[in-house]
Parts: C-alpha cells; structure tokens; sequence
C-alpha cells in the first residue's frame, strides 16, 4: 500500500470520525473562489481591504463549522451515548 492511499484512508477515517471538518475545508474554498472571481468586481475597493473581507469570511464559516462539529460531538458524547447506555441497561437479558 502506498504512503497515498495510506493518507487517503486516513482523510476518509478522520472525515467519518468529525464530518464538519471536511465541510468547513469545502466552505473555505467555496468562499475564497467566490471572492476572487468577484475581485475584477470590486470596484473603488482597495485590494487589501477586499482581501480582508475574503478572509474574515472565510474564517468565519470555518470557525462556525468548527463550533457546530464540536457541539455535535459534545451532543454525541454526553447526551445520545447515556441513552443508548441507559436503554441497554434496562432491556431483560
């Protein structure tokens, strides 16, 4: 097996274990495209100031999806796993 499909598993592996991390890369890059293709649009905005905007946006959906995905670990963890728990422990054995 080479390092490739070693790394590529991994990615796959991590994406199934915290799938808001491949959303928040797709949002990133969707942003940043979306940005850029409008910069021949910007019209008397400085170039700096236009690029700031494109990268305050694109943290901002990348933080917000890193916010969702740990509160849907933390859902995951603390409140579906003590129900499972808590309904295999009173079915008759």
């Amino acid at each position: 097996m080479s390092s490739y499909e070693e790394s590529e598993s991994k990615f796959w592996r991590k994406a199934k274990e915290n799938p808001f991390v491949p959303v928040g890369m797709a949002g990133f890059v969707a942003i940043v495209g979306y940005r850029l293709m409008k910069m021949k649009s910007r019209g008397d905005t400085k170039m700096s100031v236009h690029l700031i905007h494109m990268r305050v946006a694109a943290q901002g959906f990348v933080v917000g999806a890193m916010t969702v995905g740990v509160l849907f670990s933390m859902y995951r963890d603390y409140f579906a796993k003590p129900i499972e728990q808590e309904q295999k422990a009173t079915q008759p054995k």
